[in-house]
């Protein structure tokens, strides 16, 4: 990838460049041509991951790498697509063979959405509760302030010790928080950032919250809405050498890119319909769009659902991984994503087998041919 970043400053190869991958260029608009056709050099891995004995895999959006470079952390709804009424375990540990090491969660978590290893290998795990009985079609409802669960963020030791829990059970609307948070990323400095909102429908919240590494909240920004000052479903976060904050705006389709007081720096169009965002720390971006074409108002788009790998420096974008469900009715591919230190990928995803399309394992791995 270093590599790539040079041959920009190269006008030949920019010009190829520029015919195969886009960048942060003039033409990375709105109504730009998709990008489908760049090259995949990447094998799938369906049976990697073996769930603990006697399970069968639901849906999982929630994947993260530990601070070692090789376990894997995931949070899995439980066989089904809620843990509401489980008493299953939905986060569980991989080593880096695929075999279940440990489990913990069980009784606390509604619908696990995104999952975060932070420096001190503590394990942050993001409630959504927006599948099941608090799915889409609720979302724009006030909050039930009698549920006893649900829209909050918990942190775990690595034994699986709660340690911490952000917002409170059933959910809080306004000055409250949260309304089916969508991901959690912590800064160097230790801040934490929070996405809020998981639908489109009038009403809805479309947020994201900064507050203190003790969980005090500093600001938050945002509301629905398509202007260039808003959210529709900000379902993905991640940050940048440089410590830009990147936010996947999915319903949008597109990514917006702030420092972290919330100022917008950039907007970007080539990496389609944002449901998960990894950065590493070469800067390497990965952006799996489990939606477009299926889902929402990604389903009238030409752009494929998968994986699109390139660059978080310049935004160009170099490899892209298809979803292999040519058409889908729902959410199909990946949505969460996360690499380890060898650059293997692991796509989380929500849709084969709860919707009919599939049946293969929902945390697949993508190693480089």
């Amino acid at each position: 990838m270093q590599g790539f970043a040079r041959s920009i400053g190269r006008s030949l190869s920019f010009a190829l460049l520029a015919s195969a991958s886009v960048g942060a260029l003039a033409s990375a608009q709105a109504n730009m041509a998709p990008l489908n056709d760049l090259p995949n050099p990447y094998k799938t891995q369906t049976d990697w991951a073996k769930l603990p004995s006697g399970r069968t895999w639901g849906s999982t959006s929630a994947v993260a790498i530990d601070r070692d470079g090789k376990t894997v952390w995931m949070a899995e709804r439980c066989g089904t697509n809620s843990c509401a009424t489980s008493n299953l375990d939905p986060v569980i540990e991989f080593d880096s063979d695929g075999n279940a090491i440990a489990k913990f969660g069980a009784g606390l978590i509604v619908s696990p959405h995104q999952i975060l290893v932070d420096k001190d290998g503590n394990v942050w795990v993001v409630d959504c509760a927006c599948t099941g009985g608090g799915g889409r079609g609720r979302a724009g409802t006030p909050p039930d302030s009698a549920a006893p669960k649900g829209h909050q963020i918990f942190k775990f030791s690595p034994a699986g010790k709660l340690l911490m829990t952000l917002g409170k059970p059933g959910g809080g609307r306004g000055a409250e928080y949260f309304f089916q948070p969508n991901d959690l990323l912590i800064a160097p400095s230790g801040d934490i950032f929070v996405s809020e909102g998981h639908s489109s429908a009038p009403g809805s919240t479309a947020r994201v919250f900064k507050f203190s590494k003790d969980g005090k909240l500093i600001k938050s920004w945002g509301q629905l809405g398509h202007g260039p000052d808003d959210f529709d479903q900000p379902h993905a976060l991640a940050m940048d050498s440089k410590g830009r904050l990147f936010v996947g705006d999915r319903g949008n389709n597109r990514i917006k890119i702030f420092d972290q007081d919330g100022t917008l720096l950039d907007t970007w169009y080539q990496w389609s319909r944002p449901s998960g965002i990894f950065i590493d720390a070469q800067d390497n971006m990965y952006v799996a769009d489990s939606e477009s074409g299926s889902v929402g108002s990604g389903r009238d788009r030409t752009w494929k659902r998968g994986i699109r790998i390139g660059s978080a420096k310049d935004g160009s974008v170099k490899y892209f991984i298809p979803d292999p469900v040519e058409k889908a009715n729902n959410t199909s591919s990946a949505e969460g994503v996360a690499v380890d230190a060898a650059g293997h990928i692991y796509g989380a995803e929500v849709g084969p087998s709860v919707y009919g399309e599939q049946a293969t394992p929902h945390l697949k791995r993508y190693t480089k041919n």
